[in-house]
């Protein structure tokens, strides 16, 4: 089920096609979101900065200009995730560890700051139930995307049937639900850390990311939100040597290699 948001599309971005099929999905998609629909594209012309370009079963971002980096979509059966989801360590990984995933304990997990998506799968494939809230209609419209092919894969679809998108802002959506009374047992947030000079090469998608929505300023204001609705508790994915989000000081910490998951207990699952 998606819920679609009122979010500011940014960026420069047109729509555009590769096959008759992708043809459909960009017409509907540049009407959705309020975006020009383009009958051909050349990816060295910079009148756009980004293109989101759809193809049959499939949509991806990507950045215009000579020197730009390749596309950024929501894959959830190939590459990295597929590498993951084989030889990733399973209930061994921080990220389950920080969730509290333990023996027969499968807790459900709201993503509020869903991105691409990829630690939302990785809980999915451990046997959580998870819900992904994401803000920027356009990453949105990538994991949409990225969700229907995998539903669409005999390897991956029972993974997919546990994962739920919506487009909302977070904290907007988080106060509806307490609103219903409806209280999530994790609440999981990966906020956009803050660009530096020294950060300038990062990856593509981050790149892309802050094109189309900025750096996350309301950090604070998205955790204080959490605390206030999660029922057991909250985890926040940080850079290793970044400083905790401010406000309330986390109840634990398990530290990797180059981030960090603080924790913040609610009470204990069970």
């Amino acid at each position: 089920m998606t819920q679609q948001s009122n979010a500011i599309i940014s960026a420069n971005i047109g729509v555009c096609y590769v096959d008759e099929a992708g043809h459909e999905d960009a017409q509907a998609l540049a009407q959705r979101l309020n975006l020009p629909l383009l009958d051909h594209y050349d990816l060295r012309d910079e009148q756009y900065s980004q293109l989101l370009i759809c193809e049959a079963g499939s949509r991806r971002l990507q950045q215009t200009g000579r020197k730009a980096p390749g596309p950024v979509l929501a894959d959830f059966v190939s590459g990295a995730v597929a590498h993951r989801r084989k030889f990733g360590g399973g209930k061994g990984q921080m990220i389950a560890k920080a969730v509290g995933i333990k023996g027969s304990i499968r807790p459900q997990v709201t993503d509020v700051t869903a991105g691409l998506g990829r630690d939302s799968f990785v809980l999915a494939t451990l046997g959580c139930e998870v819900q992904m809230v994401e803000r920027s209609p356009i990453i949105h419209a990538l994991l949409e995307s990225g969700l229907q092919q995998a539903l669409c894969d005999p390897e991956v679809a029972d993974i997919a049937a546990r994962m739920q998108l919506v487009n909302a802002d977070s904290i907007d959506w988080l106060a509806e639900q307490l609103t219903a009374n409806h209280r999530p047992q994790v609440i999981y947030v990966d906020p956009m850390f803050p660009h530096t000079e020294k950060s300038a090469l990062v990856k593509k998608e981050m790149r892309a990311f802050r094109d189309i929505v900025g750096d996350d300023q309301d950090s604070a204001a998205l955790l204080e939100r959490a605390l206030n609705l999660a029922e057991y508790r909250v985890v926040v994915k940080r850079p290793r040597k970044a400083p905790a989000i401010e406000g309330q000081t986390p109840s634990y910490q398990l530290n990797g290699k180059s981030s960090r998951y603080d924790i913040y207990t609610l009470k204990s699952l069970s």
